[in-house]
């Protein structure tokens, strides 16, 4: 479960609604300080019961850069909502809405999904081709499926999901410290804040939301070769240590796409939370060479 370090807003960052062909999606929306010159715009796909404040950290560094940063709730995450209908959440459905959200900015739009938003957007990217896009980055995100002790913890949150609440089942991770990836903030205060935050965004999210998602998690196919087809910049980016995805799959998975290949050193499943300033810097980097 990827934490924000901190839940702040920078200057020049805004907390608002992007109205889409598909509907209104929560975002954080960060613009280049006066003076800065407009060199993109990028948009962040959360992972897994995650939400666009895992960006929180970037926001500030990529816009200083030069590109629009916009995190963005999907569709039953966080702050966006969404039905109670598990067809609803179909790749599919969230792919649609990932071009829709590009369609309603600025583009060509440098493309980011971490962890299972990098299958999403993966899967966005299959579906249009290299038109709407500037680039794609993956972010902790592998070529199929995560690894098996990690699909059997997610089938495990699968099963509580299906006979308890809400509540119950954070209660549960809490004490079984399921899903526990990020370091933890060290100034109190802080770490008090980021705590009930985490905690209502659990409680906000949609089941069918995390029961969908969670079943791709653990079947998806390898779609690998036909993103090489696309003539698309593509940059693989992860920490030192990944469960989900083991380092040498990403390894594989950018050579077999032809990508940049960056390892975040001192971060793990999250770099955009655990090491976001060495984070942003690669990012940048590959955005101005494309």
């Amino acid at each position: 479960m990827s934490r924000p370090p901190f839940l702040t807003l920078p200057d020049h960052a805004r907390a608002h609604r992007l109205e889409t062909a598909r509907g209104s999606f929560a975002v954080l929306d960060a613009t280049p300080p006066a003076g800065t010159a407009l060199r993109g715009t990028a948009l962040l796909v959360p992972g897994f019961t995650g939400s666009k404040e895992d960006f929180v950290a970037l926001l500030e560094p990529l816009a200083a850069a030069g590109f629009r940063t916009v995190a963005v709730d999907g569709r039953g995450q966080h702050e966006t909502g969404g039905p109670r209908s598990e067809a609803a959440y179909a790749q599919p459905e969230l792919a649609a809405d990932v071009v829709a959200q590009a369609e309603a900015l600025p583009g060509p739009v440098h493309l980011l999904g971490h962890s299972l938003g990098g299958l999403v957007a993966r899967r966005a990217v299959l579906e249009t081709g290299a038109r709407r896009w500037a680039s794609l980055t993956v972010m902790s995100s592998g070529p199929a499926a995560i690894e098996a002790e990690q699909q059997a913890r997610t089938k495990m949150l699968l099963d509580a999901l299906a006979v308890a609440d809400m509540e119950t089942v954070w209660q549960a991770m809490r004490e079984l410290d399921v899903e526990d990836a990020g370091a933890p903030a060290t100034v109190p205060e802080v770490t008090g804040a980021v705590d009930d935050f985490m905690h209502r965004r659990w409680l906000a999210n949609v089941p069918e939301l995390l029961v969908v998602t969670g079943r791709q998690l653990i079947s998806e196919p390898d779609r690998v070769a036909e993103l090489a087809a696309v003539p698309l910049p593509k940059l693989v980016i992860s920490g030192a240590v990944d469960h989900a995805w083991p380092i040498p799959w990403l390894d594989d998975m950018a050579e077999r796409l032809s990508a940049v290949r960056v390892v975040i050193d001192g971060a793990e499943h999250s770099p955009n939370s655990e090491q976001p300033a060495a984070t942003a810097e690669a990012l940048t980097a590959f955005w101005r060479s494309v």
